[in-house]
């Protein structure tokens, strides 16, 4: 299994052979450092965990954790039955670029969605709201009841206000457009979770 960490960077557009226009999303793609390798055997499961980014400081245990291997921002692992990427063997101090992908790979990438504060039902749900007319007054964009008669009690899941987004979300089927390993880019076709700045984990 293909794998790595990005910041999205923004959206926009290229071109392809025939001038269509793919809006895409650029990323800025490793490189990576391979900072453990666990194995069913010491830890229970078998997972590849990758650093990414510089981080001015770090715990002292975190630290000890990346010893020689430099003070990373990110830390996150990727399950994988064998710590190997095109069958290349990986090892702790690896690196890892986006050179492992290519152009037509289909990728699935999961982030952070932006946060939207606190929201209605309306915004939250899609509710339709209450009807404008008919004697309605300062409900407009009510939920309306949201008990029973029995149990008594308002149900568990009931969709109801509360914060909306900042919940890990992931696409699949996303198609890689564009590689550019010098600058470590990578585009790929549609839009992604998260604002600018987010941290992206790409998986083939």
């Amino acid at each position: 299994m293909k794998f790595i960490l990005g910041l999205k960077l923004g959206m926009t557009q290229v071109f392809d052979e025939k001038g269509n226009v793919i809006p895409v999303t650029l990323i800025e793609a490793g490189p990576c450092i391979v900072t453990q390798i666990k194995t069913r055997e010491k830890d229970g499961y078998s997972a590849v965990q990758i650093g990414f980014g510089e981080a001015k400081k770090v715990t002292k245990a975190i630290a000890g954790h990346l010893k020689k291997l430099g003070k990373l921002l990110f830390l996150r692992e990727f399950r994988n039955e064998e710590p190997k990427i095109d069958d290349k063997e990986l090892k702790r101090g690896d690196r890892i670029d986006v050179s492992v992908f290519k152009e037509g790979d289909l990728v699935r990438v999961s982030g952070l969605s932006k946060g939207k504060g606190f929201a209605g039902v309306v915004k939250r749900w899609h509710f339709a709201g209450r009807p404008a007319t008919h004697g309605t007054k300062h409900e407009l964009r009510t939920g309306g009841s949201v008990g029973s008669s029995f149990p008594e009690r308002v149900i568990k899941g009931k969709k109801m206000p509360g914060r909306m987004g900042f919940e890990r979300v992931t696409i699949s089927n996303l198609k890689v457009v564009r590689i550019d390993p010098e600058n470590n880019f990578l585009a790929i076709k549609g839009a992604v979770p998260g604002p600018k700045g987010a941290l992206l984990e790409i998986r083939g």
